[in-house]
């Protein structure tokens, strides 16, 4: 039997995506609610066939759209999820004991480590594993949180116990190396408007140094190195990245309207 559950989803042409996140869900929970915001290929056939709500609503951005959806869930408990994100077996077994054995009755929420497929291997090490997150809460009491004008780092803020499920959430975040170049370059104009917003100035010192401890912190702290070639160009690219927010940051604030 489904256990008294929503599942919370926010799509946009992820047809492909979504069809692997729900297959893994099948069975598990009393209702499926998946808020688009304008698909124009098959994710809406691909929701039907899954038999969920689904709802439009035009972008309010990450954090907004998501507390739509939390909003349009009836059950009493939430799994939040992405569609590029996929159970584990073991996740879900997790998942199924957590109600099976009265966890659910003394907890709010429960934690899970997401493990990134790039490049042809699972991600196990650096700053991309085990990257936490809780996605599993009682509905009374979570809500996303984040700045207005990000479309990124919208976090879910739940009051009350946690506790760590064990297995992985998998996530298929990107699908190449030009894939992970393209987004992380649209990453770097959210943080310039976002540190502009909040009236930060632009730090010499974060600029120079901030990308070398990135790198250092993944790739050999959090042992990187141990995922071969792709850990290497994960905190390679991590490094890069650091320092093109922060050159942005300048940019934005030295660069002046053209007359």
């Amino acid at each position: 039997m489904p256990y008294p559950l929503s599942i919370a989803i926010i799509s946009k042409n992820e047809e492909a995506n979504l069809r692997r996140c729900l297959a893994s869900t099948v069975g598990l929970a009393e209702e499926i609610v998946i808020v688009d915001s304008g698909s124009t290929d098959g994710t809406a056939a691909a929701a039907v066939e899954f038999g969920a709500m689904f709802v439009h609503q035009d972008w309010l951005g990450f954090t907004a759209q998501k507390n739509l959806c939390n909003s349009l869930c009836t059950r009493p408990w939430i799994l939040a999820l992405d569609c590029d994100e996929e159970l584990s077996p073991e996740l879900r077994q997790s998942i199924e004991r957590f109600f099976d054995q009265g966890a659910a009755d003394s907890h709010h929420a429960a934690w899970m480590a997401r493990r990134v497929w790039f490049l042809g291997r699972w991600i196990r090490h650096g700053d991309w594993y085990p990257d936490k997150k809780v996605r599993l809460f009682r509905r009374d009491q979570g809500r996303w949180e984040g700045h207005a004008n990000s479309q990124v780092h919208e976090r879910l803020v739940v009051d009350g116990p946690h506790l760590t499920l064990q297995g992985d959430l998998y996530h298929y975040s990107f699908t190449d190396m030009r894939h992970y170049l393209e987004k992380h370059v649209g990453y770097t104009d959210v943080f310039a408007g976002h540190e502009q917003a909040e009236g930060r100035g632009w730090s010499l010192v974060d600029a120079l140094f901030r990308p070398w401890w990135r790198f250092f912190r993944a790739y050999v702290l959090r042992r990187g190195f141990l995922d071969g070639f792709p850990g290497f160009w994960i905190a390679i690219s991590t490094a890069f990245f650091t320092f093109m927010r922060y050159s942005r940051a300048y940019e934005v604030r030295v660069q002046k309207p053209a007359d």
